[in-house]
């Protein structure tokens, strides 16, 4: 998920982010703490969230951090935020929540200001949680953080307390038959980490599954498999896939030729908006639109309280001001929006 910035940073300054992983880890919960988490249907759960972070090519230190919110069961997407983000901290494995974690976590509580009845009941998360060097991985941290359910997601096993994607573990994923099947990781000092899982019928690669916080491993296990329309659940796909989405948008409109994308097959991009147009939430009756050479000039008012970047949201543009030379620019007239995220600088 990170792309590797030159240097590491002083001792010192490891020093205190270890520090400060041990003093949150104290407050991570392992176990169920929401009835929807032990009813075998997930009864009560309405929405879930992922989170992504995708970064422009041949540049680490840009990049696009995603917010997305899904229904469940249907995975249909319910609300977006993309910003394109500077990160400053390098990457060092281990410690990936310090270069990343910040502009995730912006974004979870400008959704709770903005739209608390959209907010997600659990996250989830590309990347470790308590299996991690320190216990401790991204997605514990997101958790504590937030104060939300989360779920560490990642696709290749991170090698820590005995853990080895020797032949024996090729074995034990040789043995999952079918989507839901899955294994413990059971690390050298007798704790079990995570679960090794697969994650759709179609897919032999498995998902390596830990807890992030307030959700017990057994339901971790059994709501990214419920979550996976393909391998990857979707709410981490859409992330993934809706960042680099707007990444490509974003250097279309500042004249950049787009890289190309590194996007496996199954992924799809999701409807577009008009061309050279993006939008960002701004008060709750309004969606502020950028328009290159116009930022900022219009105002849409939205025809209902939910926005439903799937499906899609007819509004008209009302027209704030317009620079000399703009008059063609289509006053009043429907347009079509499929996403609510940020509008590039």
């Amino acid at each position: 998920m990170a792309g590797k910035a030159a240097g590491k940073p002083p001792e010192e300054i490891l020093l205190d982010w270890k520090r400060e992983q041990a003093s949150l880890k104290a407050r991570v919960v392992d176990l169920d703490t929401e009835a929807w988490q032990r009813d075998p249907a997930f009864s009560g759960l309405q929405r879930v969230g992922g989170v992504d972070v995708s970064f422009v090519k041949d540049d680490s230190g840009s990049a696009c951090a995603s917010l997305v919110v899904l229904s469940y069961p249907e995975l249909e997407v319910l609300y977006e935020d993309c910003r394109m983000v500077t990160l400053t901290a390098p990457y060092v494995s281990g410690f990936l929540a310090f270069r990343e974690l910040p502009f995730l976590v912006d974004a979870v509580q400008q959704l709770r200001q903005r739209e608390p009845c959209l907010m997600p009941q659990v996250l989830f998360v590309d990347g470790n949680g308590v299996l991690h060097h320190r216990g401790f991985g991204v997605a514990c941290h997101l958790g504590v953080l937030t104060d939300l359910p989360c779920i560490g997601v990642a696709k290749k096993l991170l090698q820590v307390d005995g853990l080895e994607n020797n032949a024996l573990h090729k074995e034990k994923i040789q043995l999952l038959k079918a989507g839901g099947d899955s294994f413990p990781l059971m690390g050298g000092s007798g704790t079990v980490l995570g679960r090794a899982l697969r994650s759709h019928d179609h897919s032999t690669k498995p998902l390596y599954v830990s807890v992030g916080h307030k959700i017990s491993l057994e339901a971790a296990v059994r709501l990214t498999h419920s979550c996976c329309k393909f391998r990857i659940p979707e709410p981490v796909r859409q992330a993934d896939i809706r960042s680099r989405d707007y990444i490509r948008r974003t250097q279309e409109v500042q004249g950049v030729p787009a890289p190309q994308s590194g996007r496996s097959k199954e992924a799809q991009r999701p409807k577009a908006c008009p061309q050279g147009v993006s939008e960002e939430p701004a008060a709750s009756d309004s969606l502020v639109l950028a328009v290159p050479l116009l930022p900022r000039v219009c105002v849409l008012r939205r025809s209902r309280h939910l926005f439903d970047p799937v499906r899609g949201l007819s509004v008209r543009i009302h027209v704030e001001s317009m620079p000399a030379g703009h008059s063609h620019f289509p006053v009043n007239e429907e347009w079509r929006v499929y996403s609510s995220s940020r509008a590039p600088h």
